[in-house]
């Protein structure tokens, strides 16, 4: 006896939606066409937006450009490598430097995607340009230590020592967010110093340092961390004084809005803050 087949075929349908839930569907013919436009339909219209999240499978590509302070450059270089890993067929391009340097070169017109600065008073002169496409949002903090030689041969154990006579000490230039922190702390501290050099960066700097040519520097404690065995770092209670805020942003005029949206989610997310954090940063 031949068994009839209904003309009505139980349907399953399979389709992941928002917030993990999920249904069976199983087709075929015409009704099999359908599902499948309609399923294109709703991945277009919400799939290719990226959270930076560590399950993020979102499709973006080409290339991201991020300008970001010289103190960023060792947990974003790190970020970065996530990044490109996680979206291929992405390339993340820094330019790290002095934040006051890199917010005057986006003023100016240069191609970027994202900011990052080491300061608040810096990222308004983007802001302030209209060249931030929303509010910027801080996603780190730091705070200064006193990098001295390895072994710390002069025993400098405070900011006062770094007034001794004869001593060596270089500062970040007063007008970068470093060299503007080391000014709050000397001036919570009362005290006057003249260094042998101001440098556009913390990376110059702690540079000095590391070749012998200065004694000591004020610089972050992350950039101390990244020096290794190149340096010590002397705490000091003046800095609590002189924290600084990082707040990072997409560019208005970005090149590749999507991949940078990526990025500052990537950085914001719990998978970047441990990065940011285990190199030093502190939460805001």
């Amino acid at each position: 006896m031949t068994r009839s087949v209904p003309r009505t075929r139980r349907i399953r349908r399979s389709l992941r939606v928002s917030g993990g839930i999920r249904r069976s569907l199983r087709v075929s013919g015409a009704g099999a066409a359908v599902l499948l436009t309609l399923s294109a339909c709703s991945s277009s219209s919400g799939g290719d937006e990226d959270t930076g999240s560590a399950g993020s499978s979102s499709k973006v590509s080409g290339q991201v450009t991020v300008f970001a302070a010289a103190s960023l450059k060792e947990s974003f270089t790190k970020l970065g490598e996530t990044f490109e890993q996680r979206h291929p067929g992405t390339e993340v391009s820094f330019n790290f430097g002095g934040s006051d340097s890199l917010a005057a070169g986006i003023t100016s017109g240069a191609p970027a995607d994202v900011f990052a600065s080491a300061s608040p008073k810096t990222m308004a002169t983007v802001t302030d340009a209209g060249a931030a496409a929303g509010e910027p949002s801080t996603f780190v903090r730091n705070r200064l230590e006193i990098a001295t030689l390895p072994g710390n041969p002069e025993r400098i154990s405070s900011l006062e020592d770094l007034t001794a006579s004869g001593l060596k000490v270089v500062l970040c230039d007063k007008s970068v967010p470093c060299g503007a922190a080391a000014q709050k702390a000397l001036a919570a501290g009362g005290l006057d110093l003249t260094p042998v050099s101001y440098e556009q960066d913390v990376k110059a700097a702690l540079t000095k340092v590391e070749l012998k040519e200065a004694d000591a520097a004020l610089v972050y404690r992350t950039d101390v961390r990244a020096a290794g065995g190149k340096v010590a770092g002397v705490d000091f209670p003046e800095a609590a004084e002189a924290v600084n805020d990082y707040p990072i942003t997409v560019l208005e005029d970005a090149p590749n809005p999507g991949a940078a949206k990526a990025f500052v989610a990537l950085v914001k997310s719990a998978e970047g803050q441990r990065v940011l954090t285990d190199a030093g940063f502190g939460t805001p």
